[in-house]
């Protein structure tokens, strides 16, 4: 089973924790590094990395105070350059090579997003299985097999966006942006349809927008589609 802590999942920070017995794991961090600490219960032992999808500030905030505390860190080439960090805590990956953190494996692939160069995670271990991790991406042009569980941005309906804008509620050029940045419930929908969801046990919605979402509608439809469970982080 999937021990998930969801520390932020938003425009404003993201941060999740993998705990296992033995292991933890950092997805991002895009937060203030004090409350990461509080978190861990001020206890960095079994902390083995933290991977980072791109370099924007609510996804990274806190890589180089992870650095000083002697946390890894892995990601992309182009996102530690766009970040502007460097040293033996730094481990550049390649996409679709397979990684191995303490007994967490990491298989990182290519997504579409307004930054350097963005990536997503299949993550492995033993105690709970697959996981797909993908945000801020408005496309996933790769499939998989045998997922346990799926940790997927699902940001705004275009329904919403279009009804916000017709409202003057936002500006038309934001609708350009997120079209070409973040993943749509429509979007998300056809991903998972596209995808082998036979051993998924739960499916988690990540990074709503705040005013372009509805998380109790996005939750039922996905359910009704999918037939899994499915989470808002």
């Amino acid at each position: 089973m999937l021990n998930l802590e969801v520390l932020g999942s938003s425009s404003e920070a993201n941060c999740y924790i993998i705990r296992t017995k033995e292991e933890t794991l950092i997805l991002e961090c895009g937060m203030n590094y004090k409350f990461i600490k509080q978190a861990l219960k001020f206890d960095l032992s079994k902390v083995k990395g933290c991977i980072i999808t791109h370099e924007h500030k609510d996804h990274s905030r806190a890589a180089a105070d992870l650095m000083k505390s002697g946390i890894d860190l892995y990601s992309s080439e182009g996102t530690f350059k766009a970040l502007d960090i460097s040293g033996h805590r730094v481990h550049a990956l390649m996409t679709k090579t397979s990684y191995n953190i303490g007994r967490f494996s990491i298989l990182p692939f290519d997504t579409e997003h307004d930054a350097a160069e963005p990536y997503g995670y299949l993550i492995y271990h033993p105690t709970f299985g697959k996981l797909l991790f993908a945000t801020d991406t408005f496309y996933i042009k790769y499939k998989f097999n045998g997922l346990n569980y799926i940790m997927v941005e699902c940001n705004y309906s275009k329904e919403i966006l279009d009804e916000n804008i017709s409202a003057g509620r936002l500006h038309p050029a934001l609708r350009k942006r997120l079209l070409k940045s973040h993943f749509s419930l429509e979007n998300v929908k056809i991903f998972l349809q596209a995808n082998d969801l036979s051993k998924v046990e739960s499916i988690m919605l990540m990074h709503l927008s705040n005013g372009n979402s509805h998380a109790e509608n996005f939750k039922n439809e996905i359910e009704r589609l999918t037939g899994v469970p499915v989470r808002i982080c």
